[in-house]
């Protein structure tokens, strides 16, 4: 499974990661975040691709699993 470490970025980088690491149309993508802006935003986003979004946040930080 394919991972995009998006920490440490603000918006838009962490989307637009997730956006290149889509373009291949993987079953699942693992996206990690580490503030609420940046994991609503790819949310969202992988929503509007068709993606169900998990997110699971563990000390300040998020993964959101990505599949089909």
């Amino acid at each position: 499974m394919k991972t995009v470490d998006a920490r440490g970025l603000s918006c838009p980088q962490p989307v637009l990661l997730t956006k290149q690491a889509l373009a291949d149309k993987p079953a699942e993508l693992t996206v990690l975040v580490d503030n609420a802006t940046a994991r609503g935003n790819v949310q969202r986003f992988a929503g509007n691709q068709g993606y169900q979004v998990e997110i699971r946040e563990e000390g300040g930080e998020y993964s959101l699993l990505l599949h089909k």
